[in-house]
């Protein structure tokens, strides 16, 4: 894992086509924009492991309302 310090307006390249820009400060709690071409899907994690649990056939979590 890279870990990086920034500051708000700066920028992280990930290969030629994604950038993550930190855009807010606040608390303990960072806000990120992300530049990806429209094919790429960018979804948070949390929401990634129910779906990936899923097309793997776990039924133990119900899903979320």
């Amino acid at each position: 894992m890279l870990v990086l310090t920034r500051k708000v307006g700066e920028r992280v390249l990930i290969g030629d086509q994604v950038a993550v820009t930190v855009v807010r400060i606040q608390g303990n709690a960072v806000r990120l924009g992300i530049d990806a071409p429209p094919e790429m899907a960018v979804v948070r994690e949390e929401l990634a492991q129910p779906a990936a649990a899923k097309t793997a056939g776990d039924v133990s979590q119900p899903a979320a309302t």
